[in-house]
């Protein structure tokens, strides 16, 4: 294979600041403030299938037009922290057996160093199953049941919030959902701005009805903006072999993401 030369072009970026104070002796205050911008970019041929073994030179970062240096590289042997949300509203009936194996068939394929924590959401978002590398999912997971509303921003906005705590570098949100919110105090705007804040790539998985006519166009556009405006990916597949190997794409292309972090000009420190 030639050589790829990567170009990433970023509007508006969010600047991660972290500010640090040291008390001298006459009570003075120094404050010294960093930026870092991390962004995490997946590479793949004309076949969709990951590119790996990529170099720092053969990418380029853009920010607003202007090139930046690129501070930081990390290839694919990094670790990734990925939350997992079923869906158990109403709505899904018939279709929790069915997100329930589709989070097993994730966990199957982690590995050792990822971690992932799972959680249902319906009326409420509730905690299923701590952050582990366990490939065994949880016996309460088995006792979940569709009842109430669908607050899906409320759970993406959750996940987002428990990933922004997370080290890793390289941070998924899995949702399976017929995408349908119904309750949620967040807006998807606002749930899907928090995900890209935190530096978190959404992957949705379409559990809707076949047959849903109206509402089930509308609920895959719901879960499509989600997954293609974070950078990830739609899944249309609601169970069966089609199903275990979109999951197995997914953590390809976790496993050989790269992340790049560089520093943003000094006069665009405005917070956008």
């Amino acid at each position: 294979m030639n050589p790829l030369r990567s170009t990433l072009i970023f509007a508006g970026l969010l600047f991660f600041s972290a500010g640090f104070s040291f008390a001298q002796v006459e009570d003075d205050v120094v404050k010294v403030d960093t930026s870092l911008v991390v962004v995490n970019a997946t590479v793949t041929d004309s076949d969709k299938k990951p590119v790996r073994n990529l170099k720092k030179a053969e990418f380029t970062v853009f920010e607003d037009g202007a090139e930046r240096k690129i501070e930081f590289f990390e290839t694919a042997s990094t670790p990734f922290a990925a939350v997992i949300l079923i869906d158990t509203s109403g709505s899904m009936e018939t279709r929790v057996s069915l997100a329930r194996s589709a989070a097993i068939n994730f966990l199957d394929r982690l590995r050792l160093e990822d971690q992932v924590a799972i959680y249902n959401f319906d009326t409420e978002v509730k905690l299923v199953q701590e952050f582990s590398n366990s490939r065994d999912l949880a016996q309460s997971a088995f006792d979940l049941g569709a009842r109430g509303y669908t607050s899906l921003n409320d759970a993406i906005f959750r996940a987002a919030d428990e990933l922004g705590k997370r080290p890793e570098k390289r941070k998924a949100i899995l949702v399976i959902s017929d995408g349908a919110d119904t309750k949620s105090a967040k807006s998807a705007d606002k749930a899907l701005r928090y995900a890209m804040d935190v530096g978190a790539t959404i992957y949705t998985v379409d559990m809707s009805q076949v047959n849903g006519g109206t509402d089930r166009i509308q609920s895959i556009g719901v879960l499509r903006n989600f997954a293609e405006r974070s950078g990830g990916r739609f899944i249309s597949a609601s169970g069966g072999v089609a199903l275990r190997e979109a999951f197995k794409d997914i953590i390809d292309d976790l496993g050989v993401q790269y992340t790049l972090g560089f520093e943003p000009s000094e006069a665009d420190k405005d917070g956008k």
